[in-house]
């Protein structure tokens, strides 16, 4: 994420893709949350304390995200005093783990499950999957269901009026009419949404190089839109539980080829059926973390995990993987240093003889 962050705007193509499609930074929540997944099956204490240390460890997420996307934390150019509280964003990316964090986290410790002696992995977990399924089911619901009627919005400080945009659409997947972005108006405010959407680089929206919208675009390129808005956290946290189930592969098979085996089945179904609901016209999209999108990301994950115990676990080359390793170890605190530009800022307070040579 901080390579796409700090090397999107160089190279196009690593950065997020503006609205359909796969670009390689549309890889990394996915395979994050994959991993939260994964780390979910690795612990079982009594249910109880469990969950208050579940929801605990949720909460100082979310509230972490909050501090850190809110505002709380000055980037390089918003140096202002105080937060104003009627434009803080109130999801992000630190939220949307959280989300699928305790998903996962209380369906793997109040569900019901067999131990795997008894049955076969899905068997084992059925409710589980049940749950997986239920989630899918109500945002297809929600995201093909909901009429989204014509809306409006104010653009401070451009000099606009309110800007309308027509709809009047049901089940519409594109920027503008969609029902995600429609329940976040609702429910967070307009105001509380990510203002700078990367849909802007379409090509609708003929966004500047100073990442300026002219007033000819569409008026929906200049509206707030969040990649981790609600409707779309569900499917997310599906992923969550598709990592929980490779975690339970883990947890419960002691040899590495029939780990492989039922990562590798996983991975190839998950992959077959993604590609082909994208065939059948669903789309592949980051935004909405559409099915087609989960399944292929969750796919890819479960790919390179496979790819990464065969090396290090199997055949022990983990000195190549050790950058990584100290990485993961120091995820939270790496993401928190470079998201508030810490880094950035300590890195530019130092240079030699002359501050152009920063």
């Amino acid at each position: 994420m901080i390579v796409v962050d700090y090397g999107g705007s160089v190279f196009p193509i690593i950065a997020h893709s503006p609205w359909n499609g796969l670009h390689l930074a549309d890889f990394v929540m996915p395979f994050f949350l994959f991993v939260v997944g994964i780390s979910i099956a690795l612990k079982a204490p009594n249910r109880p304390e469990a969950t208050w240390k579940a929801v605990g460890r949720a909460a100082k997420l979310f509230l972490l995200g909050i501090l850190l996307q809110g505002g709380f934390l000055h980037g390089l150019n918003s140096l202002t005093y105080g937060v104003d509280l009627e434009r803080i964003r109130l999801l992000g990316i630190l939220q949307r783990i959280s989300i699928g964090y305790i998903v996962g986290a209380l369906c793997e410790i109040w569900l019901s499950r067999r131990t795997r002696r008894e049955v076969g992995i899905l068997k084992s977990y059925y409710l589980h999957w049940f749950a997986a399924f239920a989630i899918i089911a109500v945002y297809l619901g929600l995201l093909y269901g909901l009429y989204v009627p014509d809306w409006q919005f104010f653009v401070p400080g451009e000099g606009y009026s309110d800007l309308p945009v027509k709809c009047s659409v049901r089940g519409d997947v594109g920027p503008a009419c969609n029902s995600a972005g429609m329940i976040d108006r609702f429910v967070l405010g307009i105001n509380h949404l990510y203002a700078k959407p990367v849909y802007k680089n379409l090509k609708e929206c003929n966004i500047s190089s100073d990442k300026v919208v002219p007033e000819s675009a569409p008026s929906w390129c200049h509206a707030p839109f969040d990649p981790e808005g609600l409707l779309s956290s569900l499917t997310a946290a599906v992923t969550c539980l598709i990592g929980l189930q490779y975690g339970h592969v883990l947890a419960h098979l002691q040899d590495h080829k029939g780990r492989l085996e039922n990562w590798c089945g996983f991975s190839v179904a998950f992959l077959v059926l993604g590609l082909f609901l994208a065939l059948l016209g669903f789309p592949i999209n980051k935004p909405l973390y559409s099915i087609s999108y989960m399944l292929i990301t969750s796919a890819t994950a479960g790919i390179t995990f496979c790819a990464l115990y065969l090396l290090v676990d199997i055949y022990g080359y983990r000195w190549l993987t050790l950058p990584l390793e100290w990485m993961g170890k120091h995820a939270l605190s790496i993401f928190i240093i470079v998201s508030s530009n810490l880094a950035v800022i300590v890195i530019q307070g130092f240079y030699w003889k002359s501050p152009e040579n920063n």
